[in-house]
């Protein structure tokens, strides 16, 4: 039993991860036919992530409350449901909706997993094998995504990316009312940080909303630089809430954690930068150069495989060698000098060979270095806080991806008129390349964050002993972006 149950799991994991990267080969066609300008296009990505991110840590906390197996077929009915509503979509805003109640379905189903996995293997080689496993289902859902995006995409349109996702919640979810067993916990919502989770997912919310539509509506305007500064207003008071609150969704002594910290800061801005260099790549691969949205998916299958490559092979070596600060700042050096190649390969009269040593690369570093900042994160946290603090990384990685890519769609954009018809090449090129080259200088200067990565000096309230380092062996696998 506890083998299909393990089956179930990964193939939830496998659901998560391929969703996310099926959706960056099909933009231009959902930009054509839904009537998306080259600026607001980033929401069909960045809506997920808000979603996702916003209520990642409430999804975590109504796991350990209401249960997991609640929680996880819940997720799957509303992933499922969202999905139906995205590929139904006959307008932008309704297939932005779609996406920010997937990524709340994802906010449910993303902690279940892991919780089911925690409580379904004793800790040791069992966990582990099954961790694996499911960090290997994230890894082929990272290859298989923009693959399968582009075959939907090409023969059967757009919409599909999304339909597929329904037989496969549903089933699923039938599967997990047979054989995961039920709930032990009580249905009970006290204890519940509701207004700490509303208040943050809406100034998250906010903040993107204000970079994303600067450029149409004006810097200083209410939808501009208004939503920008009521977003860090309500950031600020979920802060506030979260001193004050007596069951807070993150305990604000984790904050003094300066591993923790130094992780959340690192993925806050690497995923910005690596959201935007996919779609800065699908944009190029496809508007300029001309490339099928299945060509594009092929295209993209190098730095898949290399991101594996990153996670099971470099890593290891590394962290042994290097340490955690070494092997970060490796990683996040060697990421941000690939997006530069990335961008120095943009042109008009380019080829996608041009591309290929920049995302390659890219691809062997970022894998190496994602699921590093989720052991960096957790190094010096106690055990009994494990699963907020990684619940914290993922929320840095989903609002950083979402504001990242708004920020630098909008340096891209900058002088367009995006209202105008098709841009044109030359002039689309140019602030791509702009683009990709803000995102490699933030990313190298984010490498020298890592130098203030320390572990050991602080553990958890309450006395109890931090978390033990994995060892090298344990890192063969991890997921991926």
């Amino acid at each position: 039993m506890n083998r299909l149950r393990l089956a179930l799991l990964i193939f939830a994991s496998f659901i998560i991860s391929i969703d996310f990267n099926i959706v960056y080969v099909a933009l231009p066609d959902i930009g054509g036919e839904l009537g998306f300008t080259a600026q607001s296009l980033q929401w069909v990505v960045s809506a997920y992530a808000v979603g996702l991110g916003g209520l990642l840590l409430l999804g975590g906390r109504a796991v350990d409350r209401l249960g997991a197996r609640r929680m996880f077929v819940l997720g799957l009915a509303i992933f499922g449901l969202a999905s139906l509503a995205g590929g139904l979509a006959a307008a932008p805003g309704v297939l932005v909706a779609a996406r920010v109640v997937q990524g709340m379905g994802g906010a449910l189903l993303f902690p279940a997993t892991l919780a089911l996995i925690n409580n379904t293997f004793p800790a040791g080689p069992a966990r582990n094998r099954a961790l694996s496993l499911w960090g290997v289902a994230g890894s082929t859902g990272a290859v298989v995504g923009p693959m399968a995006g582009g075959v939907v995409t090409n023969y059967l349109g757009w919409e599909w990316i999304f339909f597929v996702n329904v037989p496969l919640t549903l089933a699923a979810g039938f599967a997990a009312l047979r054989v995961l067993s039920p709930d032990s916990v009580s249905r009970t919502w006290r204890g519940f940080d509701l207004p700490g989770a509303t208040v943050a997912t809406a100034g998250s919310t906010l903040l993107v909303f204000g970079l994303a539509s600067g450029p149409d509506a004006g810097w200083g305007s209410a939808r501009g630089a208004g939503a920008i500064v009521a977003g860090a207003v309500l950031l600020g008071a979920f802060v506030l809430i979260e001193r004050r609150s007596r069951d807070p969704l993150a305990p604000p002594r984790l904050f003094g954690v300066r591993s923790l910290v130094t992780a959340v800061a690192l993925i806050f801005v690497l995923m910005g930068a690596i959201n935007t260099l996919h779609y800065l790549f699908y944009l190029d691969v496809q508007e300029v150069l001309g490339y099928s949205a299945l060509g594009a998916g092929l295209a993209f299958l190098p730095m898949s495989v290399m991101s594996i490559v990153g996670a099971a092979k470099l890593l290891p070596v590394l962290l042994s060698r290097l340490g955690m600060r070494g092997a970060l700042f490796t990683g996040v050096l060697g990421a941000g000098l690939s997006m530069a190649v990335v961008a120095a390969g943009m042109s008009v009269d380019g080829s996608y060979w041009r591309l290929l040593p920049g995302i390659v690369f890219l691809g062997l570093f970022a894998g190496m270095v994602y699921p590093m900042l989720f052991l960096a994160g957790g190094a010096d946290v106690a055990p009994g806080e494990q699963g907020v603090a990684s619940a914290l990384v993922s929320t840095a990685q989903q609002i950083g991806g979402a504001v990242g890519l708004a920020a630098l769609v909008a340096v891209a954009n900058a002088g367009l008129d995006v209202h105008a018809g098709p841009v044109p090449a030359a002039d689309l090129v140019a602030g791509l390349r702009t683009a990709g080259w803000v995102a490699a200088v933030v990313t190298v200067a984010g490498a020298f964050v890592t130098l203030l990565y320390r572990s050991g000096e602080k553990a958890s309230a309450g006395g109890e002993k931090r978390a033990p380092e994995p060892t090298a062996a344990e890192l063969s696998v991890g997921p991926l972006p």
